[in-house]
């Protein structure tokens, strides 16, 4: 008898982070019409959901600050979690394919990422430092727009010391990120205390844009999700083992979700949910409406940016509404 499996994501404070949840549900749901695999989100916004979309989904109503702020709220799965198997998507993500596969590769562990080890370089402090003072050989590197969990004593010790981690994050000696610490490096150290493997990354469940970033293929409707890392490209990462991937789950952090493909594909999932027409349809508005106005406006402000420089200098860098005070 197959274990229950749900996906859960995690959407508080502000209403950025809830619509990112949305089309992250819709596209789940695209890919999974009569899956036993239930979509569960997190949120204290739950008058904000859509209401096409409430009966497709579980809603899980917290209070806001009840599992912290920022990158904190990643480090209480444990008591978010359900029994069987949970796999956590981050809210800035998208489905492109049934994640069945993304299960049975993580069946038995009871925490695990996407990832290889590391023990020397810099991710968010001094890798070497780290093991050193956590008396630990190495630690798993990875992205943390995934995390699996099936719940039981061993998620809950990792969690347990992650969040002990987390109090002390600045003495260790970890860099903050979008001034809060990071839950990677922290629930990274957690899980190599507790012996608990990544899966290796090659490409297959998630990819995201600071490996991949010689240029994306994307239809999120035909299930086509390519991410490239190309030897001879100016943004070649030579440090990264993969040139592509072809991703069930593509990540898109940091300003990645205000550009193209994931305004097209957002706004797709939007009209398709709408039930206002057929994918033809759909895709001929988001074009006219998404893509070539986008592509008008990149083309012009790289056009006039040297003029607008030298008349009026460099403009000051807008605070992301991502930062937290």
């Amino acid at each position: 008898m197959r274990q229950q499996r749900q996906i859960i994501t995690i959407a508080t404070g502000k209403k950025l982070y809830l619509d990112l949840a949305v089309n992250l549900a819709r596209s789940f749901l695209l890919w999974h019409k009569g899956s036993d695999i239930v979509f569960q989100l997190v949120t204290d916004l739950p008058d904000l959901i859509p209401g096409n979309i409430k009966p497709d989904i579980s809603v899980i109503g917290i209070e806001t600050g009840e599992i912290g702020r920022g990158f904190s709220t990643k480090l209480h799965l444990d008591k978010l979690v359900s029994d069987g198997q949970t796999l956590f998507i981050d809210s800035d993500c998208l489905v492109y394919q049934n994640l069945d596969f993304v299960f049975r590769r993580f069946s038995g562990k009871a925490v695990s990422v996407v990832g290889n080890y590391i023990s020397k370089g810099e991710w968010f402090g001094d890798v070497r430092q780290v093991c050193r003072y956590f008396g630990i050989k190495h630690m798993p590197k990875f992205n943390g727009g995934v995390y699996y969990l099936e719940k039981g004593d061993t998620a809950s010790a990792v969690y347990q010391t992650a969040r002990e981690i987390e109090k002390n994050y600045d003495k260790i000696g970890f860099v903050r990120l979008r001034n809060r610490p990071n839950d990677e490096v922290i629930l990274s150290v957690a899980m190599e205390l507790h012996r608990q493997e990544p899966v290796p990354e090659d490409g297959s469940i998630m990819a995201e844009f600071v490996n991949f970033r010689s240029g994306v293929k994307s239809d999120l409707l035909r299930g086509v999700a390519e991410l490239y890392n190309s030897p001879g490209h100016k943004h070649y990462q030579p440090g990264w083992p993969l040139s592509i991937a072809h991703p069930a789950i593509v990540h898109f952090l940091g300003d990645h979700n205000q550009k193209l493909p994931y305004l097209k594909e957002a706004m797709l999932l939007n009209y398709l949910y709408a039930g206002n027409g057929s994918e033809l349809t759909a895709r001929v508005k988001t074009y006219l409406g998404i893509t070539i106005p986008y592509r008008i406006k990149l083309s012009l402000k790289n056009i006039l940016r040297p003029f607008y420089h030298s008349l009026f200098g460099v403009r000051a860098i807008k605070k992301s509404e991502r930062i937290i005070d």
